[in-house]
């Protein structure tokens, strides 16, 4: 007996314990992507265009690195720190493959408030000259990255809190035209802080609210104290810039490996600045000695943490914004998923170790991400050009307008709004705004939604046959929209269409002789977003199914609604499924046509769902009288 037991204790803990490690399996390679891709990853299609990008990356994280390093107001060799390490933890944790995640413009001017607030630059000459034993430099520029470090430590720790609470899902209040504003306003205050740099101008540090303001009218009351050398080599480089950036936008389809032209102009400047003495000659700024190797790991000053916790919640915030953004558009444009959720933890950790490696705050940088390369070289009105070349994806946003304009108006001042108070207050202040005016709107605008009018049912009836080697069908599945479509509800109105699709799609079981369409309801209920499927029946994998999505609930829309269902469109076209929108007003049908170019060879908006039935039927009639010519003609 005691055998037995042991015997069935012994099967009972395998069962027990099986659960157990595959659950474990199943947990790792959800945190660890790295473990996901890593095992599928094709050495011969990947290795060589991966080694070329990554070359081409580097080159731009060097110069990059450097430039916001003077940004965050610290020694330019920590935003080398700041290229490397981020990179390395984000590759491990991170979800979104082609997410350039190092130094960035937004993160580096927000931690550079802390840093000018707590050791401004007027404490230098009061502060020791002596080298510290910590890579030489002097204790004033220790002090500085030790601020800096202390932003992202507690900004990561931020975070990856936000990971625990599974704050990953409220991320639908970013909307798209929150994003966008409150980037370019982000990337209008980086603008403005380089203008010192620039013109060569001794300008104080002005972080208060309408900062921007005071700024201008200060250069304007001293506009003779503008160095002319600096003011000269800083067109030239941005225009050096901008030439070798669209040469390589215009040619990078043509030729494999782009010429390095970056590196090239890093190599030739710095022998200009070092042979023609610059610094004295011309009395411009220099960046002088960097040190060499990487320092040993040093916990960040923590007895400043209360001191930088403002300046620590807008890097968790508008840092995650931004990069989330990106990684969903790389995701979308490359075809794979992003857990919002997984984010938070990545760019949690990226931001929580590196600042044990003297790391200014990181995320993902629009620039790198988006494949437009930078280049430069090592005077500081140069790294300022580099830093305003770098912001033009960002400030082409101002393009948006038009289309939020004629898409929706609502969303058009959102965007002007939003920008309006990143420029005066700051990017996390202007994020908040954005998020609450969104949310505000819509909760102004659902009492005003009228409810769905029962439909004759007579109309959603439709027989099909057709006369091809006997009586086949065609599945037509009908699926009204009953709600408004915000981003409120759009990730899963996409989310559940797609599912219903696929289902049909991947089907292959037969018709009866005469079938009906399903009327479906998308989206009863705005608060769980549920679809109800009413006897669901499958198409045949062989034959195509037709979608005809019924609008005349929809009430209202914004930007999001619009480039979602933009995107069912694009989806169906290219999963070989008709699709098509009855009952759209003029002003939807303007939207969908403006947001984005369908591509599609028929018409896919109709008055009614009837017509739209009517059209399905008289395109599958002309096939087929197309197929028996050719096989008459046979």
């Amino acid at each position: 007996m005691t055998g037995a037991n042991r015997k069935k204790k012994s099967v009972l803990w395998s069962k027990v314990k099986a659960p157990h490690c595959e659950g474990f399996k199943q947990w790792c390679r959800r945190r660890l992507p790295i473990l996901e891709w890593a095992l599928h990853y094709n050495l011969s299609e990947n290795l060589l265009p991966d080694t070329v990008s990554g070359i081409m990356l580097a080159v731009q994280q060097v110069t990059q690195g450097l430039a916001f390093a003077i940004l965050s107001s610290v020694h330019p060799v920590f935003g080398l720190y700041g290229s490397f390490f981020p990179a390395i933890i984000y590759a491990i944790f991170g979800m979104g493959s082609h997410v350039a995640t190092g130094t960035c413009a937004l993160t580096s001017l927000i931690s550079a408030n802390a840093v000018e607030r707590l050791v401004p630059s007027s404490s230098q000459n009061l502060t020791k000259q002596s080298n510290t034993s910590i890579l030489g430099l002097s204790d004033f520029e220790m002090e500085r990255i030790g601020i800096a470090a202390s932003v992202s430590f507690l900004g990561g720790v931020i975070q990856v809190a936000m990971f625990a609470l599974q704050l990953g899902g409220a991320t639908f209040l970013l909307t798209e035209p929150v994003i966008s504003a409150m980037t370019t306003g982000a990337a209008t205050n980086v603008l403005t802080s380089q203008v010192k740099h620039l013109l060569g101008m001794k300008i104080p540090y002005i972080s208060r609210p309408l900062g921007l303001f005071y700024l201008y009218t200060y250069v304007f009351e001293n506009i003779k104290s503008v160095r002319l050398e600096a003011l000269l080599l800083s067109l030239l480089s941005i225009v050096v810039l901008v030439m070798v950036k669209e040469l390589n936008e215009q040619f990078k389809k043509k030729i494999k490996a782009v010429l390095p032209v970056d590196l090239v102009l890093v190599i030739a400047a710095s022998f200009a600045c070092y042979y023609t003495d610059m610094e004295n000659t011309y009395g411009l700024d220099v960046l002088g000695h960097i040190p060499k190797g990487i320092p040993s790991p040093r916990p960040p000053s923590m007895h400043v943490l209360s001191a930088v916790i403002t300046e620590a919640f807008g890097v968790a915030l508008v840092g995650y914004a931004a990069s989330l953004a990106l990684a969903q558009d790389s995701a979308k444009k490359f075809k794979y998923s992003v857990d919002d959720n997984q984010e938070f933890l990545a760019h949690g950790l990226s931001n929580v170790i590196s600042s044990f490696f003297f790391c200014i705050p990181s995320a993902a940088a629009m620039g790198r991400t988006t494949g437009l390369y930078s280049t430069g070289a090592k005077t500081q009105c140069v790294l300022a050009s580099i830093i305003v070349v770098g912001l033009k994806g960002m400030l082409i946003q101002f393009r948006d307008l038009k289309k939020y304009w004629n898409v929706d108006k609502i969303d058009w001042g959102i965007w002007v709004s939003t920008y309006i108070f990143t420029i005066c207050f700051a990017a996390n202040v202007g994020l908040l705004f954005g998020v609450v005016s969104t949310i505000a709107v819509v909760i102004g605008r659902f009492p005003r939604a009228k409810t769905l009018n029962i439909k004759n049912m007579n109309e959603m009836e439709f027989k099909m046959k057709t006369e091809m080697d006997g009586e086949t069908q065609q599945q037509v599945k009908i699926i009204s929209i009953n709600n408004p479509l915000v981003f409120l509800n759009a990730k899963k109105f996409h989310a559940d269409l797609m599912d219903i699709i696929q289902k049909e799609h991947a089907s292959n079981q037969p018709f009866d002789d005469t079938n009906k369409c399903e009327q479906n309801s998308l989206l009863n209920s705005l608060s769980n977003g549920n679809c109800i499927e009413e006897a669901s029946q499958p198409c045949p994998e062989e034959r195509t199914c037709s979608v005809v999505l019924d609008c005349s609930g929809l009430a209202f829309f914004d930007s999001s609604g619009v480039s979602v269902l933009v995107e069912v469109c694009r989806d169906c076209q290219s999963r070989s499924v008709d699709v098509s929108l009855a009952h759209c007003t003029a002003s939807l049908v303007k939207a969908m046509q403006y947001f984005g170019n369908l591509d599609s060879e028929k018409p896919i908006f109709f008055k009614s769902v009837s017509a739209a039935i009517s059209d399905i039927h008289s395109n599958k009639a002309r096939q087929n009288l197309s197929k028996l010519s050719e096989q008459s003609e046979v």
